[in-house]
């Protein structure tokens, strides 16, 4: 707590830019239930082909720090349907976990309707992960960068300054250009007579074998 008060729990300033894909840490399969459906979900689906902003949550302070880095990402990309933001309320103490079950509802009012899919509550003991991750402060908030390949591209934590918040930003929109670009070459490449054939068999002629 002390830390907090000193520093405002930040112990670790955002990288300017990516890191390196060769470099950089797979995020760790984290497991919750979503408010919408109550369906149980896995970070390690969500995640994969898409580029995903997520933030780990705790505390209503981290839940300002999160808003403070991710609303003008979300706002220039939610449309884009490569891209996500997934939030994790993590209540690892069995006692709290219970209260946020019990405040669901109200959880529910409060996070908007489009965002209900990707809130999950999880109680999943990440005690092995913490370090690696950076997380050493349960009181601040932590928002990743994940590409598509479920690596860690980019991370931050409590208050952001404006120069992360930009990084943040602009990060996120190298990885879906480089994702979209991707994505059109594989489109791009498809031979012709396979969609000949494809096309014909649709419609019940014969295909050349």
């Amino acid at each position: 707590m002390n830390m907090t008060r000193k520093h405002g729990g930040k112990t670790w300033i955002a990288p300017d830019s990516l890191i390196r894909e060769d470099k950089a840490l797979y995020l760790p399969n984290v497991k919750g239930k979503s408010i919408d459906t109550g369906e149980e979900k896995n970070t390690t689906i969500m995640c994969f082909g898409r580029i995903t902003v997520l933030s780990m949550l705790g505390t209503r302070m981290s839940e300002v720090h999160s808003k403070g880095f991710v609303t003008p990402t979300h706002e220039r990309y939610s449309s884009n349907p490569l891209y996500q933001h997934i939030q994790i309320n993590l209540q690892e103490n069995v006692l709290k976990n219970l209260l946020v079950k019990v405040f669901l509802r109200s959880l529910r009012n409060v996070i908007p309707p489009a965002l209900h899919p990707t809130y999950l509550v999880s109680s999943q003991n990440m005690e092995f992960v913490r370090d690696a991750l950076g997380m050493t402060n349960s009181k601040v908030g932590y928002v990743y960068l994940i590409d598509e390949n479920l690596k860690i591209r980019w991370g931050g934590c409590a208050d952001a300054t404006p120069k992360e918040v930009a990084a943040l930003e602009v990060c996120t929109g190298v990885l879906l250009n480089r994702l979209e670009k991707t994505k059109g070459r594989s489109k791009a490449t498809q031979k012709p007579d396979t969609t000949i054939r494809n096309s014909r068999a649709k419609h019940g002629l014969p295909v050349d074998t």
